[in-house]
């Protein structure tokens, strides 16, 4: 029953929410904590450009098969899925919850948790590690594209050029300097790997706390009844129901590895919650951001749980099948 029950990050946005919804921040503190934000959110890509290691890039990148398959999956199948399902799916959530979705259809893949749920379930470690951090570089540049043009097939506004160029200044250039700074600071920012981990859920919890004091002070309550919630639920666990089952079957059809089908469904099924909350604090400025955001938030909580739950099972099965082998010899 462990593995169904929140994790502390997940208990630390529901009391992110909850302070948001009593003590919204505003006037000069709202100010204040935008300006926190902004830098927590630079300081965290810095980071990750100095973790990143250019010879485990290196390495893995021969594997161009798999990493064109997440990717695909990641930038083509999850918004194809989203379009396609709005039909069916929208009546169950608001207009902007929905638009939340499609967000989220564009997102990049996670980093740290897909490499370890790689790992427990006995997975191509190395092209997770590739797949999953080009795929979040590549994000800082076709998720505001796709959004664009997403958002103006539903008639809900227009991306802006300048968003992109916000964009690229927040993320990509302080990954860039990372990698720069990587010969200097990549080794201690590699065994100081908890450091990343506080500054990557604390920008989060940053960006969350002032897009919902935003949210409630605009009404945020008063528009999402306890069906709705449900309704979002319900759209979250049938999107990566439908991501999981393309990514497994999709992996065998294409005749790739069991180790490498493990990477495959573990990286072209997530959605990141590091780098949707920041796009969307900037792509989203004249929209209610609380809702945009909701749906990342309860996605990133179905994702881990389901995954824990299906890492172990390729786990099992792989341990089952070297127990066999060693048997038959």
């Amino acid at each position: 029953m462990r593995r169904f029950l929140p994790d502390g990050f997940t208990l630390s946005l529901i009391a992110t929410v909850l302070l948001a919804s009593f003590l919204p921040c505003r006037g000069v503190a709202a100010q204040a904590f935008e300006v926190l934000t902004d830098a927590a959110i630079a300081l965290l890509f810095f980071l990750h450009g100095a973790k990143l290691s250019r010879d485990a890039v290196v390495a893995g990148m021969t594997n161009w098969r798999l990493h064109l398959t997440v990717l695909a999956s990641t930038f083509v199948l999850f918004p194809v899925l989203g379009l396609l399902l709005k039909p069916v799916l929208s009546p169950l959530v608001s207009p902007d919850l929905y638009l939340g979705i499609l967000f989220l259809c564009t997102l990049p893949s996670t980093v740290q948790s897909s490499i370890a749920f790689t790992s427990i379930a006995r997975g191509n470690v190395p092209a997770a590690i590739v797949s999953a951090s080009a795929s979040s570089l590549l994000g800082i540049f076709i998720t505001p594209l796709l959004v664009g043009l997403m958002i103006a097939g539903t008639g809900q506004g227009s991306l802006s050029w300048h968003s992109v160029g916000v964009i690229v200044l927040q993320l990509f250039v302080p990954f860039v300097a990372g990698q720069v700074a990587q010969r200097w600071i990549g080794g201690w920012v590699r065994r100081h790997a908890t450091l990343l981990t506080y500054v990557d859920r604390g920008s989060i919890l940053l960006v969350v706390y002032t897009a919902f004091s935003a949210a409630v002070l605009q009404g945020l309550w008063h528009q999402l009844p306890l069906p709705v919630l449900g309704g979002l639920v319900v759209v979250n666990i049938v999107l990566l129901a439908l991501a999981l089952l393309a990514t497994r079957y999709g992996a065998r059809a294409l005749g790739f590895a069991t180790e490498d089908e493990i990477t495959i469904v573990f990286c072209g099924s997530k959605k990141s919650l590091a780098s949707g909350v920041p796009m969307a604090k900037v792509l989203f400025a004249g929209h209610p951001l609380g809702l945009i955001v909701l749906p990342i938030m309860l996605f990133h909580q179905v994702q881990l749980m389901t995954c824990a739950v299906l890492a172990r099972k390729y786990a099992v099965r792989k341990e089952k099948a070297a127990a066999a082998t060693a048997a038959a010899h």
